[in-house]
């Protein structure tokens, strides 16, 4: 049995397949489980009512600019299935049965499920978990080119969000307070987020400053010699493993850990590997065949392609100019496709944290509380660690009082409940109304804050909450009375 060879990216490749297939089987699983309450028919914000209006003012144009499967059949069996289809592709990408045909299946139905599940499946570890799925289907042993775009997509990544947050002109990251509020107010904060809030601001200050070193100056290195690549490669893992000690960020720490094997190389891996697993896992030399010619040229025009739109992108990153006519048709082509996104991981900062509380009644006078499943609720409840999973409700309810542009779904969720829809219910924890759908639904907006130590030891509770009155503008939402319908 010959050993993994000491040259090369064969075993850098190998591996980074197999962990992407598992990040894939993550992806695909999580949303499988939510998939009927979000987008099917008895779901928040129905696939088909969606599909249709985008018919009715498009036309055939509607393909291009929504590219899914789901154009064929949007039933909920046919969500479901795409779910189970993707998690057997990427059990055969871990395996490394079939791979190649497995990476175009999973990301053609990552794509689909991406269009169709909008606006839950819209954020920045979805659109990097597609452009990595879509590099990896052109992965080979020899493709150099293709291991220099997956750095090149690591330092976008990591370098946009960086210059983001200076190109929008927060001061929370100029003036080095960003961390001051961040684990209290990130969407879904886990219970180390409490104690890392409690640190002393100096040291806050230290980990915003560290932040910025990390994405806007450790990025170049990724071109640099050998010893620098791995130097930045770590760096980055260390940064990213904190990230998952003190959020729930799904799986795109574990995606940008993984593109880190990209600054590594076979000899690396080597000393760190048992002989037996890089054995394995390693390469061997795919035979010439009539194809090679014709990868050659389509990695060729890909790679150009990428080049030329992100570097784009990065431009209009940093001047917060956008093109528009020819030039931004292309850009937009490519990020219907996700093959070269533009990357900004939270540009700006939120400064206090509001929670709405839903309740329902049947008379208008009595009124009970849903509960969701990880959301802050409870005064007393300890925050929950739920990575790699992605509670895609829970997540977007954190963006509903920041931006009017997440009120549609939201007055839709809120029907739902009046509906009493099973599916959409099933997304919540707890729903008073199992029996019986209430006949009003109201919308308080409450100010959540972190209990500092002496508050929690003597009273037990993580967070502490002031009641701001009545969410506007949906504050109320009543069934019809069909008493009050006349008769025809």
């Amino acid at each position: 049995m010959t050993t993994a060879p000491v040259n090369g990216y064969r075993l850098v490749s190998a591996l980074f397949l197999r962990l992407l297939g598992a990040i894939y089987l993550i992806a695909f699983a999580s949303l499988g489980v939510q998939v009927e309450g979000l987008i099917g028919s008895q779901g928040i914000m129905p696939i088909s009512a969606r599909l249709a209006e985008m018919a009715a003012t498009t036309g055939s144009v509607r393909y291009v600019q929504l590219p899914t499967l789901f154009w064929l059949n949007a039933s909920d069996p046919a969500l479901i299935g795409a779910t189970i289809l993707g998690c057997l592709a990427a059990l055969l990408i871990i395996f490394d049965r079939c791979s190649r045909a497995a990476l175009i299946a999973a990301f053609i139905l990552y794509l689909s499920l991406f269009h169709a599940c909008h606006p839950f499946l819209n954020f920045q570890w979805d659109i990097l978990l597609l452009e990595s799925g879509f590099l990896a289907i052109f992965l080979t042993p020899q493709s150099r080119v293709v291991i220099l775009l997956f750095r090149w997509l690591l330092f976008r990544l990591r370098f946009m969000s960086g210059l983001s947050k200076l190109s929008i002109g927060d001061p929370a990251w100029s003036n080095l307070t960003a961390l001051d509020t961040y684990f209290e107010v990130q969407p879904l904060p886990n219970p180390v987020a409490w104690y890392v809030h409690q640190f002393p601001e100096w040291l806050l200050r230290v980990g915003t400053g560290g932040t910025l070193f990390v994405e806007l100056l450790v990025p170049f290195m990724m071109f640099l010699p050998r010893r620098w690549r791995f130097a930045a490669a770590w760096i980055t893992i260390f940064w990213q493993l904190l990230i998952i000690l003190t959020s729930n960020h799904n799986w795109i720490n574990f995606l940008t850990i993984v593109l880190c094997l990209f600054l590594f190389d076979d000899r690396a891996l080597q000393r760190v590997l048992p002989t037996g697993i890089a054995t394995r896992l390693a390469w061997q030399p795919a035979p010439a065949n009539s194809t090679a010619a014709l990868r050659r040229v389509a990695v060729g025009v890909m790679a150009t392609f990428i080049l030329v739109t992100s570097t784009l992108k990065i431009y209009e990153l940093a001047t917060l100019h956008k093109f528009t006519g020819t030039t931004g048709t292309v850009l937009n082509y490519a990020l219907t496709y996700s093959i070269a996104n533009k990357y900004h991981i939270f540009p700006t900062m939120t400064t206090e944290r509001i929670e709405l509380e839903l309740l329902g009644s049947h008379d208008g006078k009595e009124w009970q509380p849903y509960r969701f499943k990880y959301k802050p609720d409870r005064l007393d409840e300890r925050p929950q660690f739920i990575i790699p999973h992605q509670p895609r409700l829970d997540w977007q309810m954190w963006f509903v009082t920041l931006h009017p542009r997440h009120m549609p779904w939201f007055a839709h969720f809120l029907m739902a409940l009046l509906d009493n829809s099973p599916t959409a219910t099933s997304l919540l924890q707890h729903n008073p109304f199992a029996d019986n759908p209430p006949r009003h639904i109201r919308v308080e907006a409450y100010r959540y804050n972190f209990t500092d130590s002496a508050e929690r030891e003597q009273t037990g509770n993580w967070w502490r909450r002031e009641a701001l009155g009545p969410f506007s503008p949906l504050p109320w939402v009543t069934q019809p009375d069909p008493q009050a319908i006349p008769a025809p």
